[in-house]
């Protein structure tokens, strides 16, 4: 196995009628959903040989998420199953270019069950590169499942990358989820996160004094998504900025998730932090100029593509002083 993540698996339903308010929408289209799933099936699309951590339900809409990710070739070997206990869901309203609210419903939501038996920890430890989530970490027992799969992932030496992966419903506030990505971070080789996500995971008021402060911990590679305005990388002393690639929006869910296959896949290949932007950059673009997360994540000749007919040169700086 080239990767294991463990992570959450929802269930996603997008309007099918676009510009209509959500509260209005009568129809929708159902797609597997959860960051953990969606870079699952990213990934392995890209060619990764991709095994999945989690916990679903007994009901038909989870058995519906296993079959897809079974289509997708995801191993899903070891996802549990909790009768009586539902995926998370998440509605979704289309309104591009810039709108698309969406509500969650993750009351008892089934991922939040995980545990964590020796085989699934031996599983962890076999894999090269070791995936989560800060939404692994929001309740019990999902929470120490999580920690102790970081915990013996470092120890097997495999490459730890934890994405912050904020979603508020899922804490009774950002200072728990703050401290609980920060109690990870020992174990963590790359951290990947948006603006205000870094900002929580260290507490700080601005991106510049959250990624210094990050950066004291340590952490070999530290991501800073930042948006429509593109990806800046740290390494050590150095970053690295890539501005994003240009396509029609359709949708901006699911861009994070694009981006991390993509950065991700180019990282497990030993591509420079320079070449993995690009392939984060490039898959990032095509996942928002197509409709929902799973669906819309695209192959490895797709990413190639646009890379070819897009590319530029990134910008390296060293560090202020």
């Amino acid at each position: 196995m080239d990767i294991v993540i463990l992570g959450r698996i929802g269930y996603d339903l997008y309007s099918e009628e676009p510009h209509v308010p959500l509260a209005q929408v009568r129809r929708f289209s159902r797609y597997l959903g959860g960051s953990s799933a969606n870079m699952a099936v990213g990934l392995s699309r890209l060619g990764a040989r991709v095994g999945i951590v989690s916990c679903l339900g007994a009901d038909s809409l989870s058995q519906f998420l296993i079959d897809f990710l079974r289509a997708e070739k995801v191993d899903t070997a070891r996802i549990q199953t909790r009768a009586g206990f539902l995926p998370s869901l998440c509605l979704t309203e289309v309104s591009p270019p810039d709108r698309f609210p969406q509500v969650f419903y993750r009351h008892d939501a089934v991922d939040t069950l995980l545990t964590t038996a020796p085989g699934d920890l031996d599983y962890v430890a076999q894999t090269r590169m070791f995936i989560t989530n800060g939404t692994s970490l929001c309740a019990s027992p999902s929470r120490e499942a999580t920690y102790r799969a970081l915990e013996r992932a470092r120890q097997a030496g495999c490459r730890v990358v934890l994405d912050v992966d904020y979603r508020a419903m899922s804490w009774p506030g950002p200072e728990e989820a703050g401290l609980a990505v920060r109690l990870a971070l020992p174990y963590v080789d790359v951290l990947i996160g948006n603006q205000p996500e870094l900002m929580l995971v260290a507490g700080e008021p601005t991106l510049d004094r959250a990624t210094e402060k990050l950066r004291k911990f340590g952490l070999p590679v530290l991501v800073s998504k930042l948006g429509e305005q593109g990806t800046r990388v740290w390494t050590g002393d150095q970053s690295v900025f890539l501005p994003p690639y240009k396509v029609e929006v359709c949708t901006t869910i699911g861009a994070g998730d694009g981006f991390a296959s993509g950065f991700l896949y180019a990282l497990l290949q030993g591509l420079p932090v320079e070449e993995c932007l690009h392939y984060g950059n490039a898959a990032a673009a095509i996942v928002v100029s197509r409709l929902s997360c799973s669906e819309a994540m695209p192959a490895l000749a797709e990413v190639r593509e646009l890379i070819r007919s897009q590319r530029t040169a990134p910008s390296v700086s060293e560090p202020r002083p």
